[in-house]
């Protein structure tokens, strides 16, 4: 199934790379010009010329969702070049694998504001431009991990747990207060997803499936289209009664 989102412009935050690269490629594919937001200039520009090799519209920006003035900056620059923008997805974030009691503030600091103040700030900024638009989506990018303890290497990383906890909450107080905007607000919630997202983990490895296998009613590790496929969906006219929702992707993981 695909989705039409012609005519629509996409600001796909931490668009440089897994899922945030999916979803940039999957809305391009179903009409949306796309501007393609990472940290890391050379990713977001892979992206965009992935997107325009299959005909697709995208530009690259540069910024670091922690600053007010980048992301200005990137908004100022989407509008300069589509003249509007109607979907925002929240996918930039990190994880860090300290165990709690080697936790420093400063690993702390990263994870929360990156996590979660930096959605905060990014719909801040962008919401205003989306209804001047005439209203429209955002989704964010949560995790099974907001519901639950995922505790494969012995220990949780609580801060990580904590920012992805505050997602769902922040989904549903967006929904709440931009609704008079013409704006829905959902989130996803992914489980195991083959991306290179944690370090030094592969989710393909038979250490990995050996953990996740008993937990997934779905025999495989989801790919980042699967992802993709459930935000391209959430921010289309197919999803207009849904709003302050938060969808799990995640193979059957919450049901166990």
């Amino acid at each position: 199934m695909s989705f039409d989102h012609s005519g629509r412009v996409a600001l796909v935050t931490g668009g440089g790379s897994g899922i945030g690269r999916a979803t940039a490629g999957r809305l391009a594919s179903e009409g949306a010009a796309v501007a393609v937001l990472d940290v890391h200039e050379a990713a977001a520009r892979e992206t965009v010329d992935a997107i325009a090799s299959r005909g697709g519209r995208a530009e690259a920006f540069v910024a670091d969702v922690r600053d007010r003035s980048q992301l200005e900056a990137v908004r100022d620059g989407a509008l300069e070049a589509f003249g509007a923008i109607h979907y925002l997805v929240n996918n930039a974030g990190l994880v860090r694998m300290s165990p709690f009691d080697e936790l420093t503030e400063e690993e702390w600091d990263l994870v929360l504001d990156t996590n979660l103040k930096g959605m905060y700030l990014t719909t801040q900024v962008v919401a205003p431009a989306i209804a001047a638009s005439g209203g429209g989506a955002i989704v964010n990018l949560s995790t099974v991990e907001s519901e639950v303890v995922v505790s494969s290497g012995g220990h949780p990383q609580v801060h990580y747990n904590a920012s992805k906890g505050g997602v769902k909450m922040l989904t549903k107080a967006l929904a709440v207060e931009l609704s008079d905007r013409n704006i829905r607000v959902n989130a996803v919630a992914p489980g195991p997803i083959a991306t290179s997202f944690v370090p030094g983990g592969d989710p393909r490895s038979p250490e990995a499936w050996a953990f996740m296998k008993d937990r997934l009613l779905v025999p495989r590790v989801g790919e980042p289209e699967d992802v993709a496929a459930a935000i391209a969906f959430l921010l289309s006219d197919e999803a207009s009664f849904i709003t302050g929702a938060q969808l799990p992707v995640d193979g059957g993981w919450l049901t166990r």
